[in-house]
């Protein structure tokens, strides 16, 4: 699922020029990608752009508490990668939730700090949110190799 996530980040950089559904299937399957993990990629994506994401006022002061299923699925990395990036401010409160809540979806235990960066840039993609190239850089590094070439 997150070859495919990284595919149409990398094909379509504006999230509004990415084609419908049917057609983006069948274009995934013309690339390669099997049918199971296009369904799986397109409905987790489908998912989060029909996310509402809610700005409450003072929401960036507020402490956020991880319940205990979080911190396991998150690992110290994911929660250390989103206080870094909360604290440069380039992830806001109401995305943050976001990523975490499109996380808890995944089966890792924890999720890979690689993944979890492929989530954070899809929310952000998906949000249309300006994204600098380096933090696209940095998104998009596993540590071992760049996702994206």
């Amino acid at each position: 699922m997150i070859d495919i996530l990284v595919y149409l980040f990398a094909t379509y950089q504006d999230f509004g020029s990415r084609p419908k559904s049917r057609t983006l299937k069948r274009a995934l399957s013309a690339v390669g990608f099997e049918d199971a993990a296009i369904s799986t990629a397109l409905l987790w994506l489908d998912g989060l752009n029909t996310a509402a994401v809610v700005e409450l006022p003072g929401n960036d002061r507020a402490l956020r508490v991880y319940r205990v299923e979080e911190q396991r699925k998150l690992g110290s990395d994911g929660l250390g990668f989103i206080a870094s990036l909360e604290a440069a401010g380039l992830l806001r409160p109401a995305l943050r939730e976001l990523a975490v809540e499109r996380a808890m979806l995944l089966g890792d235990e924890p999720v890979p700090l690689a993944k979890f960066k492929i989530i954070v840039l899809m929310v952000l993609w998906c949000q249309e949110q300006n994204i600098e190239p380096l933090v696209v850089e940095e998104l998009l590094d596993d540590g071992d190799t760049r996702l994206l070439h």
